[in-house]
């Protein structure tokens, strides 16, 4: 009777979570980042608090996920490059960063927490997030996850963008 009980009750548990999978804390990173809405984003601090940082952005499902020491440790919505301004392909490094900057080609446009990764104008800052492709080239972030993205990367750190994720997610590349 006992063991039908702990059963009935483990059946219960399940059920709940599988009602309610935002709110299962052992969900990984990799898969919460699929139910992130526009401007969403979560950040596992926990998760490997020390070692290397790389971010891989996705321009297919508009998420960039942070990898340290190959473990993904956040995951976040953008909003990349519009038809004609294309966001580049590649591998690239963080070139240069300011906290406070503004766009020296479009009017002034504040960039917070920008992070340059080509000196002809690419940067991954906080911007508008409306669920779809609408930069000029920039990787727009919510201003949260900017800000601590901010303060892990250094000068040098690596950032690959890509229109292949579901690759890039299950093999991430080995130092």
């Amino acid at each position: 009777m006992k063991r039908l009980i702990a059963l009935a009750f483990l059946a219960c548990a399940a059920a709940s979570v599988a009602a309610h999978p935002a709110r299962r804390p052992g969900l990984p990173i990799v898969e919460k980042a699929t139910r992130l809405k526009p401007g969403q984003y979560v950040w596992d601090a926990k998760a490997d608090p020390t070692g290397p940082v790389f971010l891989v952005v996705d321009l297919n499902v508009q998420r960039a996920l942070l990898y340290r020491n190959s473990v993904p440790i956040a995951a976040s919505t953008i909003s990349t490059g519009s038809d004609g301004r294309e966001t580049p392909i590649g591998t690239f490094t963080v070139l240069q960063k300011e906290v406070v900057h503004r766009s020296r080609t479009y009017d002034h446009a504040p960039m917070p927490y920008m992070q340059r990764l080509t000196w002809k104008g690419v940067s991954m800052h906080a911007g508008h997030l409306p669920g779809y492709p609408a930069s000029h080239g920039c990787i727009r972030l919510p201003k949260g996850f900017a800000k601590l993205l901010y303060r892990v990367t250094r000068l040098g750190t690596t950032v690959i963008i890509t229109d292949r994720m579901s690759s890039a997610a299950s093999d991430p590349p080995r130092d």
